[in-house]
């Protein structure tokens, strides 16, 4: 298999053939995020990453299990090469389960329902989106791209067309000063989307991105420890889902994972317990590790 740059990939997908569809972010406009900047967005031709599995499949037999398709918003491509894409993999590797890939609302407001249906007939099994937050201010402020009402509209067809999506939210993207609306209003947006997953991740300040420099000249107010945890708090307090909550990531202080709506009261108790803790026994995670 080829790789060019840098591959960044879900927790979840640490097991997963990695094959890369598209080069770079077609959004890379996202004032937290430094993962695509040194990435001029392209497109592989259909002909290499079907070269790429071929590849795998010689290097790996037949045991693969689940294919992952980075790099950023790889859904971004044509519907009728993602189709001719997936169902090769099927091919080439008799055992696999699962074909997941990034999507976030932009480029999933781009696909109809039809155009979904055949991407999940051909074996996409789940998407991974970054919603981030449910507060269009928050949204706004970060750039990224869609409204919160977008954001459900895209993930409401993802469910219809029998996709799992997946949905990202980086807990302290408002600061201080807007934590307790981006919480309400990502409760809101997740009501109303009720995905299959819910992951957060917990907001660190990256060096030479708009809000890192932000961070650095005073004007982004970062979490504290315990400022974090309240805001995980009342967006779970608010939550009213029946899919997975977790917390599969290094970034976050409190190791939660649950299936809503059975295990809410639990992490709920754990993150009191946590409040009750020191703030030095937590660890702040810096950019590297994000």
């Amino acid at each position: 298999m080829r790789y060019e740059g840098p591959i960044f990939r879900p927790p979840s997908e640490a097991n997963s053939l990695l094959i890369q569809a598209t080069i770079g972010c077609p959004h890379n406009k996202c004032t937290f995020c430094g993962l695509y900047k040194k990435k001029k967005f392209r497109i592989r031709p259909v002909s290499e990453i079907k070269e790429d599995l071929v590849m795998a499949r010689e290097a790996y037999s037949s045991e693969v299990r689940s294919i992952f398709f980075p790099d950023g918003n790889s859904i971004v491509m044509k519907t009728k090469d993602l189709v001719e894409i997936f169902e090769l993999c099927y091919q080439l590797f008799p055992h696999l389960e699962r074909v997941t890939i990034y999507g976030s609302a932009r480029f999933l407001a781009r696909k109809s329902l039809e155009e979904l249906k055949a991407l999940a007939a051909a074996g996409l099994s789940r998407i991974h989106s970054g919603m981030e937050s449910g507060d269009d201010e928050v949204l706004l402020k970060i750039q990224k791209g869609a409204t919160a009402q977008q954001i459900i509209d895209a993930g409401l067809r993802v469910k219809e067309a029998g996709i799992e999506l997946s949905e990202y939210l980086l807990i302290g993207i408002g600061g201080r000063t807007l934590s307790k609306q981006h919480a309400l209003g990502s409760a809101r947006v997740l009501n109303a989307l009720d995905p299959h997953f819910i992951r957060i991740r917990t907001y660190a300040p990256v060096p030479k991105t708009p809000l890192g420099q932000e961070y650095l000249n005073g004007t982004f107010q970062r979490l504290s420890p315990h400022e974090a945890l309240k805001e995980t708090r009342l967006i779970i307090e608010n939550l009213q889902t029946t899919g997975f909550f977790l917390s599969d990531h290094i970034s976050n202080f409190v190791n939660l994972n649950g299936r809503m709506p059975n295990d809410k009261a639990t992490m709920l108790r754990l993150l009191d317990y946590a409040l009750t803790l020191d703030e030095s026994k937590f660890e702040t995670v810096d950019y590297r590790y994000m």
